[in-house]
């Protein structure tokens, strides 16, 4: 069984976790620039042909449906010709936005955790024990807000299969660029129309009601019962990864991507300043990488240390 680290002389367990921290976060770094590379010219020596094409299926579907609402602004009867000559250019610009492109490929490996939870472990990829729970809450709020959050999980889980991305499921900030995006697109003529097709766009974005928003008003709902949510076994991917960010104080998609087996310096720390005891963090090695161990003395970590450790640490994300 491999371990985290290396315990050599004095080296504390901060020592071993912080230089493993490190190496994941220069790791991190170079995630864009390869990603957009492997995107624009088909070597995926790096990355499994899946992911790359999952997230070329989310770019042209996200492109498609700015341009589409372009079409329906102007009126266009011909509209699979106007999206067809232009989808190429909108592509190309999104490969340029390297928070794009993380996001999907954070949303990819989710898709692919989420797989592996089910085929291994038999977690539904939508209804999990603890949202099955939730919508039997006698609270009224609660069991509205778990029903949302299936219907959105099932939505996600039928994109990806489909390896689409709605813009509504957008991050808010994502979306806006999207929008800059399709305006930097069109020509001084067709401004109009795309002003028009923003505006629609704009007034039908709910950010609170996307999944991602529905998973943080259910986590921290949960209050000090959120604890459950890191049990990835009883919570389901979505719902646990969602708590991962919140009790870490990460950003979601870095909760995603700490879950690749590159990243367990990063995992480990995140679930012990989220709150779990060291054992309870062994327990969910068990699940996600039941062949790596944590390093001696982890127990001696507490959360407050933990969470230190992670905001230090903070990767550069290149673009």
């Amino acid at each position: 069984m491999t371990q985290i680290g290396t315990q050599i002389g004095t080296h504390s367990v901060e020592d071993v976790l912080r230089d493993d921290l490190a190496q994941g976060d220069s790791l991190i770094g170079s995630l864009g620039p390869i990603l957009r590379h492997l995107l624009a010219n088909d070597d995926h020596s790096l990355f499994s042909d899946e992911i790359v094409a999952r997230v070329r299926g989310m770019l042209e579907h996200l492109a498609g449906q700015l341009l589409h609402a372009q079409a329906d602004a102007a009126g266009l009867e011909d509209r699979q010709n106007f999206i067809a000559e232009r989808l190429p250019a909108f592509i190309e610009s999104f490969l340029g936005n390297p928070a794009l492109l993380s996001h999907c490929h954070a949303l990819a490996l989710e898709w692919q955790l989420t797989e592996r939870l089910q085929a291994r472990n038999g977690v539904d990829p939508v209804l999990s024990p603890l949202l099955q729970a939730l919508i039997a809450s006698s609270d009224a709020e609660t069991a509205d807000l778990g029903m949302m959050t299936l219907a959105a999980q099932a939505r996600f889980v039928q994109a990806q299969r489909r390896m689409e991305l709605p813009l509504a499921e957008l991050p808010g900030d994502l979306f806006h660029a999207a929008l800059i995006t399709m305006r930097a697109q069109v020509s001084e003529a067709d401004d109009d129309t795309a002003a028009a097709a923003e505006t629609a766009l704009r007034a039908r974005f709910d950010e609170a009601g996307s999944r991602r928003g529905l998973l943080a008003h259910l986590v921290t709902g949960m209050g000090g019962g959120a604890i459950a949510a890191l049990a990835i076994d009883h919570a389901g991917a979505a719902i646990f990864l969602t708590a991962l960010a919140i009790g870490s104080g990460q950003d979601r998609d870095l909760a995603v991507l700490s879950t690749n087996d590159r990243q367990v310096a990063r995992l480990a720390l995140a679930l012990r300043a989220a709150g779990l005891k060291p054992q309870a963090v062994e327990a969910q090695f068990l699940y996600l990488h039941p062949e790596i161990s944590l390093p001696e003395r982890f127990d001696e970590l507490d959360a407050d240390r933990a969470a230190a450790l992670l905001s230090a640490a903070a990767p550069f994300v290149a673009g």
